[in-house]
């Protein structure tokens, strides 16, 4: 894999992990694997470890002795601040984002909703979260303020998205699909640039999922 000569290799594989916390495909305890990121990243242990402990140190993993690195568990009473705040920086962004999306970026979004109903239907939550994750990235990056950028980047970098977990698979599925709904209604005031509509579908998009109705 070709790293960007603008960024260090350290810098690069923090990267790498953090986007796989962000969404979704390393979850909460989960063991980070050195060996295999080395590989993939085709990058010798020494940046590899430099990044670790970095996202050890920005609270993203925790390092235990004779065990390695897990993702840090998400702090559940923070759960409902950062939600919050994510809702309303991610409403700003696509209220900017409104008038420079383009319509390839329009149609690609409808084409990841559908995969959503797919992975949803199939119940891999893996899938299901990579690409509610590109969703959202698609407008956040067009929005033009990178402070905004940024500052969902630090925000969701620190949140462990929610998991879903239930026994019921069923209501799990409604759940999801209910969700995913709202995609769509996302994806209809992006069309008909209703900026308020907007602002308040994302806000309430963000909401935490109680876990009784699982």
């Amino acid at each position: 894999m070709e790293v960007p000569k603008y960024r260090s290799l350290k810098d690069h594989v923090y990267d790498y992990i953090a986007q796989k916390i962000q969404d979704g495909t390393l979850l909460p305890n989960q063991k980070i694997n050195e060996a295999e990121i080395c590989k993939k990243l085709d990058i010798s242990r020494t940046p590899t470890r430099e990044a670790l402990f970095q996202l050890a140190s920005d609270n993203l993993l925790q390092y235990i002795p004779r065990r390695g690195f897990i993702v840090t568990p998400f702090d559940a009473g923070k759960k409902l601040e950062f939600s919050q705040a994510i809702g309303a920086l991610e409403a700003l962004a696509a209220t900017l984002a409104v008038d420079l999306l383009k319509t390839s970026e329009l149609l690609e979004m409808e084409t990841l909703i559908a995969r959503m109903d797919e992975a949803i239907n199939q119940l891999d939550l893996a899938a299901y979260n990579k690409d509610q994750y590109q969703f959202h990235n698609l407008y956040i990056q067009r929005c033009g303020n990178a402070t905004v950028i940024e500052m969902l980047n630090t925000l969701k970098n620190s949140f462990i998205r929610q998991s879903y977990v239930s026994d019921n698979k069923s209501k799990l599925s409604s759940v999801l699909h209910e969700v995913n709904e709202e995609h769509r209604q996302i994806l209809s005031a992006f069309r008909a640039k209703d900026k308020l509509h907007l602002e308040s579908l994302l806000k309430y998009h963000w909401r935490i999922i109680d876990n009784d109705m699982l």
